[in-house]
C-alpha cells in the first residue's frame, strides 16, 4: 500500500506526524486486536481531524458494522480492495460519496497478485505466497475473514524473489496465512517444496527462511527434497498451540502430540542444528490443571527455542468463543507466567551453547556501538563491527550470553 501511495506521487510521513490520509491497516485475531484497531482510529482522527482516515484489513473484512458506528472513519476498505487503495481514497476526496468497498472473499479462488514490491527499509525481505485458510480451527476467525486457500503463482513468487535479490538484499521469507496449503487449489500438483526449489537457484539470495508451519508437512519425503536446498534457514516455526491432546481436539487442531512429536524428531535427524519456536495459547476453553501439566510437560520435552505465548483471548463469531468452562483471567495469566519463564530458560540455556562457536550473522540494524542481526539459525548476535558491514553475513566468534543476546567478535570479514 504505501508503494502504491508513492509512485502515484504521495510522501510517506510518519505515524505521528500531520497528514492528508491516514491508512489504518486493521488485526481481527481476536477481540483485543479489534479493541486496539478501533482505538488507533479514534486517535489518529483526534491528532488529525482534517486528515482522510482509511480503515482496512481483516476487521474491516469482518466487521464493517462494527467500524460503521465510528463517525470519525472515512472510509473502510475490505481485504481485496488494498491493491486499489489509491483510486479508492481519491475517489472519496472528490465526492465523499462511497465510504465503503468490501467484496466477499469467501467466494475468491485465485490469489490477489499486487505482483513485485519495490519498497523496503529492511535488510530481510518478507514474501507472501499464500493466502486464506481452509482448517477453521475453533478459535479462529481468519478463514471468515481471508477465505479459502490462494495461492501465488511460483513465476510470479520467482519474479518478485529476482527483484529483491536486485536490490541486495540477502534474505526472503516465505510467509502466508497457511503456506503448509500452498498449491493446494492449483490444477496441476505443486507445492510448497516445488515453490523452495524455484527459488533456491536465484543469484544473490543467501537465506530463505520459513513462516510459520503446520507439523503435519514435516515428512521424510518433504525434508528429503529440502535438505538439499543450501540456502533453507534451519530454522522452523511449528504452530503447537498446545500440548494436550484433549485441547487440541477442542480447538480443531488436526494433528495430535505423538505426531507434532514426530516431526520434531524428523527435523532434528535432517538438520543436527535446527532452532526450533512455536506459539502456545494458555488458558484455552476447559483447559484443566491436568491438561496444563500435560502441556507443561510436553514443551519441556521438546525443548523449544523460543515460545510465543499467548492468554486465550476469545474472539466473537467463533466456535471456542461460546464454549463452557472458560477459563478464568487470573489463571490464563498464571500459567502465561510459567511458560514465559520456561522459554527464557531455554533461549538462555540453548544461546549459552553457542558460546566459542564461529557462527554466521546477517548484520541488520545498528544498535549503539554493535551491529545486530541473526544467525540462519535464528539466535540473535550483537558485534562490535564497521557499520559498513551492514546488510552483509560475516562470520564471528560467540564470546558471551547476556540478557538472551549472544555478544561476539568478527574473526573474518567477507566484504
Amino acid at each position: 500500500m504505501i508503494e502504491q501511495f508513492i509512485k502515484a506521487g504521495y510522501t510517506i510521513k510518519n505515524f505521528t506526524e500531520k497528514a492528508d490520509i491516514h491508512i489504518i491497516n486493521t488485526c481481527t485475531v481476536t477481540n483485543m486486536a479489534d479493541r486496539k484497531s478501533r482505538q488507533m482510529l479514534r486517535k489518529v482522527k483526534e491528532h488529525n481531524p482534517e486528515g482522510i482516515l482509511v480503515a482496512c484489513g481483516c476487521y474491516a473484512q469482518v466487521a464493517k458494522e462494527e467500524l460503521e458506528k465510528i463517525p470519525e472513519i472515512n472510509l473502510i476498505l475490505g481485504i481485496n480492495e488494498k491493491n486499489k487503495i489509491v483510486e479508492y481514497v481519491e475517489n472519496y476526496a472528490k465526492d465523499h460519496s462511497q465510504k465503503e468497498c468490501i467484496t466477499d472473499v469467501m467466494y475468491q479462488k485465485e490469489f490477489l497478485d499486487f505482483g513485485t514490491t519495490e519498497y523496503t527499509d529492511k535488510t530481510r525481505a518478507v514474501v507472501k505466497v499464500q493466502d486464506g485458510c481452509d482448517r477453521f480451527c475453533s478459535y479462529c476467525i481468519i478463514p471468515y475473514a481471508r477465505g479459502h486457500v490462494r495461492s501465488r503463482k511460483i513465476e510470479n513468487v520467482v519474479q518478485e524473489v529476482e527483484k529483491i535479490a536486485e536490490e541486495g538484499i540477502k534474505e526472503v521469507v516465505i510467509t502466508g496465512i497457511h503456506i503448509a496449503s500452498y498449491g493446494k487449489d492449483f490444477k496441476e500438483k505443486k507445492n510448497l517444496i516445488d515453490l523452495l526449489e524455484a527459488i533456491e537457484p536465484i543469484r544473490g539470495i543467501e537465506r530463505i527462511r520459513l513462516g510459520s508451519l503446520e507439523p503435519t508437512i514435516i515428512t521424510k519425503e518433504f525434508l528429503n527434497r529440502l535438505q538439499k536446498l543450501e540456502k533453507i534457514c534451519p530454522h522452523f516455526h511449528l504452530s503447537l498451540q498446545s500440548g494436550c491432546d484433549a485441547t487440541l481436539q477442542r480447538m480443531n487442531r488436526k494433528y495430535t502430540t505423538e505426531e507434532f512429536r514426530t516431526s520434531v524428531h524428523l527435523l532434528r535427524e535432517y538438520y543436527p542444528d535446527v532452532a526450533l519456536t512455536t506459539d502456545v495459547i494458555v488458558g484455552f476453553p476447559g483447559e484443566t490443571k491436568e491438561e496444563f501439566k500435560q502441556t507443561y510437560a510436553f514443551l519441556k520435552e521438546i525443548d523449544f527455542y523460543k515460545m510465543h505465548i499467548f492468554p486465550y483471548s476469545p474472539r466473537k463469531g467463533t466456535k471456542a468463543a461460546v464454549m463452557p468452562n472458560q477459563v478464568e483471567a487470573k489463571i490464563k495469566e498464571e500459567r502465561s507466567k510459567r511458560l514465559i519463564e520456561l522459554s527464557n530458560e531455554n533461549e538462555a540455556r540453548q544461546n549459552e551453547k553457542e558460546i566459542g562457536k564461529i557462527v554466521e550473522v546477517l548484520l541488520e540494524e545498528e544498535d549503539g556501538e554493535f551491529l545486530k542481526g541473526h544467525t540462519a539459525n535464528y539466535h540473535l548476535i550483537k558485534v562490535k563491527m564497521n557499520p559498513q558491514f551492514l546488510n552483509t553475513i560475516q562470520k564471528v566468534k560467540v564470546e558471551k550470553v547476556e540478557e538472551f543476546v549472544s555478544y561476539a567478535v568478527a574473526i573474518e570479514q567477507n566484504v
